[in-house]
C-alpha cells in the first residue's frame, strides 16, 4: 500500500477541516489523480443464537488501490445508480458527491491508502478470534469498552446501539444509556433514545458509531466532547480511517474495523485501537481545534 505520508498530521478541527486539507494534498497524493476501482455493497441480517431479536445492515464500500473505504447506510437507502458514479471516478469528485454515505467512503478509502491501520500511524492491534458471529462481536465488543476511560458507575451514552457493547459495558459496572435514530428496545426490553444530543449533559463519556459521519451527527459530538472534556470513543466500521484524525479534537479513542468486518466469516480477525493518548503532541492539538 502506498504510504506517501510517513508521519500523521496534526488532528482535523472539523469534518470540513479534513476533506478540505485532503482536497488540497496535505496528506500527500492528490485525490485528483487517485481513482476508484471497484464499489460494491455489503448486505447482511442477523439474529445470533440466543438472542430475541435480529437487525440488518448495508454498506457501501469503495477499493482505492490495495485500500477499501466503508460506511453504513440504512438498508435499501442506496441507490444502485450510486455504485455506478463510484466506478472510475477520482477521489477529488466522489468528495463532493450528492449522497453523504458515497462521499464519506470515498474519504474512507483515500485516507486507508495513506495511512493504514500501522503501528507508526498510531494503531494497535487486537485480534479477534475465530467463532461464532456471536463469539466475534463478544470480542469485538471487549476491544471497544476496554476504551471507555471512565470508572464502574459512570454512565455512558451509545449512540448505535449493539447489544454486545451494551453487554461489555454493563460487565465493567457501567450504566448504559442507548440511542439510536431507529428507536426501538435492547436485547433487554429497555427503550432505546431516538436524540443523542438531548442526553449528553447527563452522561459521563460517549461511545459512538461511525454510522454518526454518514447521517451527520458526528460533528455535534465531537464538539460537545472537546467543549466539555467528556471521554468520546468511537467505533468504526464506517470511517475506520477518518475518525483517528480526531485524536486529540473531542475524540479521545477509535476502535477501527476496516472492511472485512467481524460478521462476514468465522475466521480470526483484527480490529485496530487508538488512543488520544497515545499520539505525538504535534499529531493530536486538542488547542488547535478551539
Amino acid at each position: 500500500m502506498n504510504t506517501a505520508v510517513t508521519a500523521a498530521p496534526a488532528a482535523a478541527t472539523s469534518y470540513d477541516d479534513l476533506v478540505t486539507r485532503v482536497l488540497r494534498g496535505e496528506f500527500g497524493l492528490d485525490p485528483r489523480t487517485r481513482r476508484i476501482a471497484v464499489a460494491f455493497s455489503t448486505r447482511q441480517a442477523v439474529r445470533h443464537e440466543g438472542r430475541n431479536g435480529g437487525y440488518r445492515n448495508e454498506v457501501l464500500s469503495l477499493r482505492l488501490a490495495a485500500a477499501v473505504g466503508s460506511c453504513a447506510v440504512e438498508p435499501g437507502a442506496l441507490p444502485d445508480a450510486a455504485i455506478e458514479d463510484c466506478v472510475g471516478a477520482d477521489v477529488a469528485r466522489l468528495l463532493e458527491h450528492e449522497l453523504p454515505p458515497v462521499r464519506v467512503a470515498a474519504l474512507d478509502a483515500y485516507l486507508m491508502h495513506v495511512l493504514p491501520h500501522t503501528p507508526a500511524n498510531g494503531a494497535r492491534p487486537w485480534s479477534l478470534p475465530a467463532g461464532s458471529s456471536l463469539r466475534k462481536s463478544r470480542a469485538r465488543a471487549r476491544a471497544v469498552a476496554g476504551l471507555v476511560d471512565v470508572p464502574p458507575g459512570a454512565r455512558v451514552l451509545v449512540v448505535g446501539v449493539v447489544n454486545s457493547l451494551l453487554e461489555a459495558l454493563r460487565e465493567r459496572g457501567l450504566d448504559c444509556v442507548p440511542c439510536d435514530l431507529k428507536g426501538g428496545t435492547t436485547e433487554w426490553g429497555e427503550p432505546v433514545r431516538t436524540d443523542a444530543l438531548a442526553e449528553l449533559e447527563r452522561c459521563d463519556a460517549v461511545l459512538a458509531s461511525g454510522m454518526t459521519l454518514g447521517n451527520g451527527t458526528f460533528e455535534p459530538l465531537r464538539e460537545h466532547a472537546l467543549r466539555r472534556g467528556t471521554p468520546l470513543v468511537m467505533f468504526a466500521q464506517t470511517g475506520s480511517a477518518v475518525l483517528p484524525r480526531f485524536l486529540g479534537s473531542g475524540v479521545s479513542a477509535v476502535c477501527a474495523e476496516p472492511y472485512p468486518f467481524f460478521w462476514l466469516d468465522g475466521g480470526t480477525g483484527t480490529v485496530h485501537r487508538y488512543r488520544a493518548s497515545d499520539c505525538p503532541a504535534s499529531d493530536a492539538d486538542p488547542g488547535a481545534a478551539r
